[in-house]
């Protein structure tokens, strides 16, 4: 075999050198022997999965003031289109922490996805709206008309049952119709269906525009009323454990800076609708101010009875099993002492902005 010359010597070291540096960077940023979630906390901003809601307020929230305060965010907030998508996000580890039904983080839980509720999003926060020339004006009045709800995971779906239930009906005395939130308004101007229910601010769009007369307000029958929670990938809390509590910590921030008081909350519906949901900002000044307790963000703990509850509404709705427990789809570790969390420090936008 002849020896190599300096040409050939050359090129093999550099091909080596290659190969050195593509290993190290595989190993130390994207995880290829530790098992780590792509776009996880191995990465400077891992990703956030929410839709463009007000459950899923604190998210942006949390990203905006982050960036006023310190120049950047903690994380890279994803907004997407529906829950089908956002789902198969977390689903393939493109969101290693995502806001989601919460029935739906219990379902997948008790089909094995190794997800773990760390907070909530919100509480109350959604309504039962009718067309305003309706004859509707109690549960009883729905008797044979059509309810449209997010999907069958959708805790606006298992509010419906438990309504019924209390009004002495059933889901036979209704027909329940799945449909996108963002359908709901037109659908019900058309009156294609009798009524609407889903996560704000679609509801309050309806009201908004004139057509809408709103039924009830869910903070008015199922008090501190859950929709959606913040989950994360099992990955995340096994490996980055500080990243995740600094998650928590920044939405339980944002919740109690969005309640401090009426000028921050429309400070976010300026900051969000332009910047996170592509809105106009007076849908949200609408559903964050009339009444003002429409939604909260403060007292998100996670509390065994409310999901509980949640579990014996999803049984009777057919869409959870009941084989996982409080203690299989929830680590309260992550939960900060409410007398300890303080709102973010940051007076608002400047007046000219608002």
């Amino acid at each position: 075999m002849r020896p190599l010359n300096s040409v050939q010597k050359l090129g093999l070291g550099l091909a080596a050198w290659l190969a050195l540096i593509s290993l190290l960077h595989g190993g130390l940023n994207l995880g290829w022997w530790s098992g780590k979630l792509a776009g996880a906390a191995t990465q400077e901003r891992y990703r956030v999965g929410f839709l463009p809601v007000t459950c899923h307020l604190t998210c942006p929230v949390t990203d905006f003031i982050n960036k006023q305060t310190t120049g950047h965010g903690i994380f890279e907030p994803v907004r997407f289109s529906g829950w089908p998508e956002l789902k198969e996000a977390f689903l393939a580890g493109y969101t290693p922490a995502t806001f989601l039904l919460a029935p739906m983080a219990m379902a997948l839980r008790e089909q094995g996805v190794p997800i773990k509720i760390v907070y909530l999003g919100h509480r109350d926060g959604s309504a039962v709206v009718v067309h305003k020339d309706s004859q509707i004006h109690r549960m009883q009045d729905l008797r044979g008309k059509r309810v449209a709800v997010p999907n069958r995971y959708s805790n606006q779906r298992l509010l419906i049952f438990r309504a019924l239930n209390d009004a002495g009906m059933t889901t036979a005395d209704i027909q329940l119709v799945e449909m996108p939130p963002p359908d709901m308004p037109a659908a019900l101007y058309a009156k294609a269906v009798d009524a609407i229910s889903s996560g704000e601010p679609f509801m309050g769009q309806a009201e908004l525009d004139g057509y809408g007369r709103v039924l009830w307000l869910t903070k008015d029958v199922w008090p501190n009323f859950i929709s959606c929670v913040l989950a994360v990938h099992e990955d995340m809390i096994e490996n980055h454990r500080e990243t995740v509590q600094e998650l928590v910590d920044g939405i339980a921030k944002s919740g109690k800076w969005l309640d401090q008081s009426m000028d921050h909350r429309m400070d976010a519906a300026q900051f969000v609708a332009k910047g996170y949901y592509n809105q106009h900002p007076r849908l949200l000044e609408f559903v964050l101010s009339k009444p003002p307790d429409r939604v909260k963000y403060t007292n998100l703990s996670l509390r065994r009875a409310d999901f509980e509850e949640i579990e014996k509404l999803g049984q009777q709705a057919g869409i959870l099993k009941g084989t996982a427990r409080f203690e299989d789809y929830t680590d309260t570790s992550f939960v900060p002492d409410d007398s300890v969390i303080k709102a973010h420090d940051w007076p608002g936008l400047p007046k000219e902005k608002r």
